[in-house]
């Protein structure tokens, strides 16, 4: 009798989680002393720094805010991260005219403003090819600091959200430029660096050479675009940003030349949004519930990857009527390979979907758009539950938590017990702010996905997509601009004015729609005190709780968004299946 022995795809899937469940606790561990300012082992070589830049900007570090202060400051911070990139966009031919790159010109205004926006939002929309329109300066001034940034920003408010629920009797909630220097300096930084030298190791490029000019087999000249590519490409992963140096993001060689170079990136996307859940657990002393939310998402995580490995591993049924093998083998990848690098095959690009998806991190190595419906439909629900699994730097975890008090409100008033959570009272005025939270989305997302279809100039971008597909290929982009992921399907023309505004209009509405809201009810626990345990408190770290926490995320998702993935994914499945 021979032992099972799982498919090398399985063995990837189980190796990649395993990791993150490993570095859960000391990440989050090193996250909660930075953020509270305990020693680590980075403090002799940065406490001098950190005085520094709290001189030069006028900031107390011993003074620190309440939510609305600190919510402002974070707007404010937004703001000037997105001036700044305009400003370098606009003027990038007369800020390096000496260019090694071709010399390209200024990006026009609403095109801009968009990748402005995108960038300080953390979403990375590109409606561009960036080694085509974008200077060496450009890239590495304006998109790779602002990776850092924008991610430092995230990483803040998420951690701010948590203080909420660890103090009792507070007005504050932490000083925002105190926790934006500190995850940048202490977190992203020497975490980047570090990444950074093992992909220039691994073979990405990293200088500021002229690009290649090579000659192809046919006799013709093909131009190989170079520059500081490792720098960004890290960055942009650990940040929860996404994009990319190259307008084929994760797809483009250069970016990410092996499968060790995609697991990398993709260990770089979990990990810190995964401790989130450590850290959440330990300040609110309720570390048995950090593991819990922690458990849920890696539940829901595995469960994303053998659908979708399903889904494209089944191939099309079209093919399979024509004769066509579609299984694997040694001889062949089998299942839908269209569209997707050979380097990473189905198993590498599950991987990369699943977690950029879920990530708020859209830098996509293949081409979503030739997914089957059914693997494109677990993308764009993993993005219309708020990417509350996992999550980016700090959302993930208020997204989850913000679920659990909806789950908290309808069990208690099941039970007929006023609701708590982790000793604090949900009231109403708590309740509304959840409310908020859950509707925004439906009601941007939704609402402009309508304008589009029913425009002439939202279903002019429509190059190739049409029908259910279109629809699905719409509904996608705005999903993914309000969840500041910023993949899209291949098939929309984003450069456009129509699609300049409105994806803005999401992606501002996604970043700080939710953001205000979710400080707000920080400001709120942590001007409450804190209820002790008794035999009427709902338990919140067993079994009972995660399924009814399951059940809130998708009932909240089902109810929200039901009717537009009939429209779409459900209809194209059905279609080609029968």
């Amino acid at each position: 009798m021979q032992a099972f022995i799982p498919p090398p795809h399985l063995l990837l899937y189980a190796l990649f989680l395993g990791i993150v469940t490993l570095l859960v606790k000391p990440v989050g561990r090193y996250l909660v002393c930075v953020f509270n300012g305990q020693p680590t082992w980075l403090d002799r070589g940065l406490r001098p720094v950190e005085r520094a830049i709290y001189r030069i900007a006028g900031v107390n570090p011993q003074q620190e805010m309440g939510w609305q202060a600190y919510a402002t400051a974070f707007v404010l911070f937004s703001l000037l991260g997105t001036l700044f990139i305009y400003g370098l966009l606009l003027l990038q031919p007369l800020l390096q005219p000496g260019d090694p790159n071709y010399h390209p010109g200024p990006l026009g205004h609403l095109l801009a403003i968009n990748t402005a926006v995108s960038f300080a939002t953390t979403t990375t929309w590109q409606a561009y090819s960036g080694e085509a329109a974008l200077s060496y300066l450009s890239q590495s001034l304006a998109l790779t600091s602002q990776n850092f940034l924008a991610g430092a920003a995230g990483l803040a408010v998420g951690f701010a959200f948590i203080r909420g629920f660890g103090r009792s009797h507070s007005r504050t909630i932490g000083n925002f430029w105190v926790d934006v220097t500190r995850a940048t300096l202490w977190v992203l930084l020497p975490i980047s660096v570090m990444g950074a030298l093992l992909l220039i190791a691994l073979g990405v490029p990293q200088n500021w050479s002229p690009y290649t000019v090579a000659r192809t087999l046919e006799g013709a000249n093909q131009l190989l675009p170079q520059g500081p590519v490792a720098t960004l490409e890290f960055i942009k992963n650990l940040g929860t940003n996404g994009g990319g140096y190259f307008g084929a993001n994760g797809a483009h060689p250069y970016a990410n030349p092996t499968g060790l170079t995609n697991f990398i990136g993709m260990l770089a996307i979990a990990v810190i949004p995964a401790a989130m859940t450590y850290a959440f657990g330990s300040v609110a002393r309720r570390r048995a519930h950090g593991w819990m939310l922690y458990t849920v998402m890696a539940a829901l995580f595995a469960v994303g990857l053998c659908v979708y490995d399903h889904a494209e591993q089944m191939g099309s049924p079209q093919l399979a009527a024509q004769g066509i093998d579609l299984r694997a083998g040694t001889d062949q990848a089998g299942g839908n390979m269209e569209g997707k690098e050979t380097r990473f095959g189905i198993a590498s690009s599950t991987l990369a979907a699943i977690t950029t998806s879920n990530g708020a991190t859209g830098s996509q190595n293949q081409s979503i758009d030739s997914n089957t419906p059914l693997g494109s439909a677990v993308l764009l629900v993993n993005m219309l539950l708020g990417e509350a699994i996992f999550g980016g730097l700090g959302t993930g975890l208020y997204s989850m938590v913000l679920t659990a008090l909806s789950a908290v409100f309808v069990t208690g008033l099941m039970i007929g017990r006023t609701p708590e959570y982790l000793g604090k009272t949900v009231g109403p005025r708590e309740v509304k702010l959840v409310g908020l939270y859950i509707v925004i989305g439906p009601v941007v997302i939704l609402a402009l996905t309508a304008l589009a279809v029913v425009t002439s100039a939202g279903t002019a971008a429509l190059s190739t997509n049409h029908g259910a597909h279109g629809f699905t290929t719409i509904l996608f982009a705005y999903a993914s601009c309000f969840v500041n992921n910023g993949q899209t399907f291949g098939g929309l023309s984003a450069d456009a004015p129509f699609y300049h505004v409105t994806t803005l209009i999401a992606m501002l509405a996604g970043r700080f729609g939710l953001a205000i809201p979710a400080l707000a009810l920080a400001g709120r626990f942590a001007n409450q005190g804190r209820r002790a345990i008794s035999l009427g408190t709902l338990p919140t770290d067993g079994l009972m709780f995660a399924m009814a926490l399951v059940g809130a995320l998708f009932l909240i998702g089902v109810l929200s968004y039901l009717p537009a993935l009939a429209l779409g994914s459900i209809a194209e499945h059905l279609q080609m299946w029968s």
